[in-house]
């Protein structure tokens, strides 16, 4: 486990009373030239830039008096609409030391739940990137429903008629000003993180600096880290685990981020960095998963046979490990040597080598997925939380203990149970205040005894590991009363690696079918591999009659390893990828049902039909 750096001056004895700038002014002082934040520049060359921690904590001062003289104070509310780039990051942490709120607000959100959040927050000012976010933010200036009075723009040269971010900069320092700078307390908002809206507009979920703090003592506690580790910065920064990975847990261990402004990109990052962490939602590891399959395929027999082998002797090592066991001493020998001579030449490649703790969260993952790089020695270790949990609640760890296919037990900040019903209770100090409201109250959505209802449903195991079902609301009912975990399904089914998202339908039906959406990246090598030469790309791939028999042959085999509820007894095979910006997706990758459900509705209708 790595400790939080030792700290002198100021700094409450007690670390959960620590707040956000209290920690920039201790690794300031105590770190002044370690690395703290690097970016690749925009400029032709692409070069890598970086600040220490002095440069940060003086930059971030010198943004908090161009925000001051913006009319930004204590308590206010200022919108972020950015990618992962310094002029975000920085302005998040200069806003947290003038006392102000900032709120992320996901790249892809639509016009509507851009309008909710600003009516939500009653922010006057928003900071966003260019001038084509700009033009979306645009019309609520003249809004007389919308309190949003100005723009900040980021891009050099695409403010137009807005406020050009550079000029936060050349901003005279006011009087007193040393008074109003690093006064939050930690009872005080630390920022406000909109919920991804899968069933509903967005809620607005008010979190402190004490439950932020308590959730980065809590992980510290399950993972085995070097110290100042580095972390790369991908997902949005309106996700609250790319705000605890990429912003507070940084700032509380004194480490290094690399921030990746287009997520497509992050492959190249992790072959520059080499992370000792990395952490995905499922669908990255998916993906990962599903590239690294193709490559397998195209391989010669012989050497996909010495791979297999490999991989046969490092999940017989996992599994001694999982079950809290020492492996014997030839089996350690055997992974010593394949790890050597055919994993880390492979995982190298990737950037992966050095990774020793890797992580996800945000959804049930395929075992599949997880069975997958266990044949690299790597565990995921599965996590639960929500973004009302301050993130991770629940936690697999290297340190304490783990079970593939579970999130976890319980982190120290948080405390689980499960009701009669079989929903989710979470309490403790990382548990969020409330829901953020229009008048700026909060209301508390916990009960009499401080019980968090999550929504989610799972059971905890006789060693306290927590065991997820899937959302409550997501249950699907049958016609003859059945409940079916629809996420239980859709793992099986994408288990082969043809089938990359997956959408079963059934509620209110005698038996269920299902959306299957061919992966991008395994599909075609699959074809490459099996000789099916087709024009057309994914689309001739979906009508192609060896294609159709071999996801019949996946349907069959998921099929026969689910009870006949569970079974899908027919489907239709897409080409088209779902994703955030074509409203399938939330921008944390999650599955918007009731958008798939009404895009295709006449498809599922026509599912069955005789």
């Amino acid at each position: 486990m790595t400790s939080a750096p030792r700290t002198t001056g100021d700094l409450p004895d007690a670390p959960a009373d620590r707040t956000l700038p209290q920690l920039l002014a201790r690794n300031a002082h105590e770190y002044p030239r370690l690395p703290g934040l690097s970016w690749q520049s925009a400029d032709a060359d692409g070069d890598w830039r970086t600040f220490s921690w002095a440069e940060i904590h003086e930059r971030t001062r010198s943004l908090a008096v161009g925000f001051r003289a913006l009319g930004v104070g204590r308590g206010d509310h200022v919108l972020l609409l950015m990618s992962n780039r310094p002029e975000h990051w920085l302005s998040d942490l200069a806003l947290v030391r003038l006392g102000a709120v900032p709120v992320s607000v996901y790249g892809t959100a639509a016009p509507e739940q851009i309008t909710h959040i600003a009516r939500n927050c009653r922010a006057r000012l928003a900071v966003v990137e260019g001038a084509a976010q700009a033009a979306v933010w645009e019309p609520l200036l003249a809004d007389a429903d919308t309190p949003l009075e100005r723009l900040v723009v980021a891009e050099e040269g695409a403010e137009g008629s807005h406020f050009p971010f550079a000029a936060l900069l050349r901003e005279p320092v006011p009087e007193r000003f040393a008074a109003e700078l690093d006064a939050a307390g930690p009872d005080d908002p630390l920022t406000v993180v909109y919920t991804s809206g899968t069933s509903g507009e967005p809620k607005g979920v008010v979190l402190t600096h004490r439950q932020v703090m308590a959730n980065a003592l809590a992980l510290d506690a399950v993972v085995e880290l070097p110290p100042h580790v580095e972390h790369i910065c991908y997902l949005p920064l309106a996700h609250i685990a790319e705000r605890m990975l990429g912003i507070y847990l940084p700032c509380h261990r004194a480490s290094r981020v690399y921030l990746c402004a287009d997520p497509t990109g992050v492959a190249a990052v992790v072959r520059k960095v080499r992370p000792a962490q990395f952490f995905g939602v499922p669908r990255i590891w998916e993906k990962l998963s599903a590239g690294v399959r193709g490559v397998l395929t195209l391989m010669p027999a012989e050497q996909r046979a010495v791979i297999e082998q490999a991989f046969a002797i490092a999940r017989e090592h996992v599994g001694y490990r999982e079950r809290g066991e020492t492996p014997p001493v030839e089996l350690e020998e055997r992974y010593t040597r394949v790890r050597k001579d055919v994993l880390l030449p492979m995982l190298a490649a990737g950037g992966l080598d050095k990774v020793t703790w890797t992580a996800s969260a945000s959804a049930p993952m395929s075992p599949d997925v997880v069975n997958f790089w266990t044949g690299f020695g790597i565990v995921i270790m599965d996590a639960w939380g929500l973004t009302e949990t301050t993130g991770v609640a629940t936690s697999n760890s290297p340190r304490a203990g783990f079970r593939l296919g579970s999130v976890g037990r319980p982190v120290e900040s948080v405390e689980v149970r499960v009701a009669a019903d079989g929903e989710i209770l979470v309490r403790g100090s990382s548990v969020f205040s409330g829901y953020l409201q229009p008048d700026g109250s909060v209301q508390s959505a916990l009960d009499a005894d401080g019980w968090l209802a999550t929504g989610d449903i799972g059971r905890v195991d006789e060693d306290g590991y927590l065991w997820l079902t899937d959302r409550k609301k997501e249950m699907i009912i049958t016609s003859t009363g059945k409940n079916v975990s629809p996420a239980l399904v859709e793992n099986a089914l994408k288990e082969h690696p043809l089938i990359g998202q997956v959408m079963v339908h059934g509620d209110n039906r005698s038996y269920l079918v299902a959306l299957l959406v061919l992966d991008a990246e395994a599909a075609p090598a699959w074809a490459t591999a099996n000789g099916v030469a087709v024009e057309g790309g994914l689309a001739g791939l979906a009508k192609h009659p060896a294609v159709r028999a071999e996801v019949d042959r996946a349907v069959a085999a998921a099929n026969s390893r689910l009870n006949r509820t569970e079974q899908v007894k027919r489907y239709e095979l897409l080409a088209e990828e779902w994703g955030p910006a074509s409203g399938e997706l939330t921008p944390s990758l999650k599955m918007r049902r009731r958008v798939i459900r009404d895009k295709y509705a006449d498809s599922l209708s026509g599912l069955y039909q005789d």
